[in-house]
């Protein structure tokens, strides 16, 4: 009796365990089971039940496992996909492919990572960031800003929702109160390729530039979606509606130019920024107008980040100019 119970026990805990988990071995002798997220800057990512994503230094390991299908790296330009991974000798690792298995230096590879696939059911991924900037000497200035920046992704579709929100007091008296609001759909029609719908409304109740309502079209371009970042840009076609304070309005249609980049350095402890857009009116009475942020974004915890950003908006126009640039540190929330 005491027999099958310990067989029921093996049993169990074999079902229990996680089939598909990998595992790290360190020089030190320890041994560590999760799944690797990414290897990037010399830090291996391990998500792991027991103490959420964990970051550890690729000097520290012997070798490891894996049963994911990884993109292997070994130098900035040439990867290949590994079926799986298979532990050597110190300091090696064996990368499964068919019935040619090889072996590599772990220090020869530069970057690794689970292929991305061109159709996933649903990945939402974004980023709230609160900014604020108290100053108080010969004029008492309050500034705040909150930016929600997320996309969602389901199969060959891509929506992506910008919310921004900044408000500027010097001794009481507002100096910047705006509001925008952009939504873009991306219809993929290969891995790279796709094409994007956008709308697009900013409101601002100080600048004589009032109101901004955009409506454009135009093809796209996927560079890189993966744990390492993402790249794209558009070029779109544009109807745009302006109304000023004084009551004029101008409807007139533009080009422009978008992009939006992302990467993420040092095992994602780091991650660069910039997006924005560049329009060129076809009319003469507005000249061009430039809107665009760049920054960067420090990992404090799984969720919670410290971000440093510099934005510049400008719009040149016969009915005035909006020319504004703002230098912002904040905190926020990532998922």
């Amino acid at each position: 009796m005491t027999f099958s119970r310990s067989l029921l026990c093996l049993a169990l805990g074999a079902f229990s365990s996680p089939l598909l988990a990998d595992t790290v071995w360190l020089k030190n002798g320890d041994k560590l089971t999760g799944t690797i997220q990414l290897f990037d800057g010399g830090k291996l990512l391990l998500k792991t039940d027991y103490a959420g994503s964990i970051t550890l230094d690729m000097n520290k390991v012997s070798t490891l496992e894996s049963t994911q299908e990884m993109l292997v790296k070994q130098d900035d330009f040439v990867g290949e996909h590994a079926k799986s991974l298979r532990p050597a000798g110190e300091g090696m690792v064996e990368l499964v492919n068919g019935e040619a298995p090889k072996q590599v230096a772990l220090s020869s590879i530069s970057q690794m990572l689970p292929p991305k696939p061109l159709v996933q059911d649903l990945t939402w991924t974004g980023n709230i960031d609160l900014s604020a900037d108290y100053k108080q000497a010969e004029n008492d200035t309050k500034d705040y800003a909150i930016d929600v920046d997320t996309k969602a992704r389901h199969g060959a579709w891509r929506h992506g929702v910008v919310v921004q929100y900044d408000q500027e007091t010097k001794d009481d008296e507002k100096k910047t109160d705006r509001s925008e609001l952009d939504y873009d759909l991306d219809r993929f029609f290969t891995e790279k390729f796709f094409w994007q719908g956008q709308l697009k409304y900013t409101h601002d109740r100080i600048e004589d530039l009032e109101t901004q309502r955009t409506i454009g079209t135009g093809p796209g371009y996927q560079f890189w979606d993966d744990e390492l970042g993402a790249f794209s840009v558009a070029g779109l076609v544009n109807r745009n509606d302006y109304t000023f304070a004084n009551g004029e309005t101008e409807h007139f249609n533009s080009g422009s130019f978008e992009w939006d980049y992302k990467r993420y350095l040092i095992g994602k402890n780091f991650e660069l920024f910039s997006k924005g857009e560049l329009g060129a009116p076809f009319t003469d009475a507005i000249e061009y107008e430039f809107d665009t942020e760049a920054g960067v974004r420090y990992k404090l915890s799984s969720w919670a980040s410290l971000s440093l950003k510099a934005e510049w908006d400008k719009v040149s126009s016969e009915n005035g100019d909006t020319d504004e640039r703002r230098y912002m540190m904040g905190l926020g929330v990532g998922w």
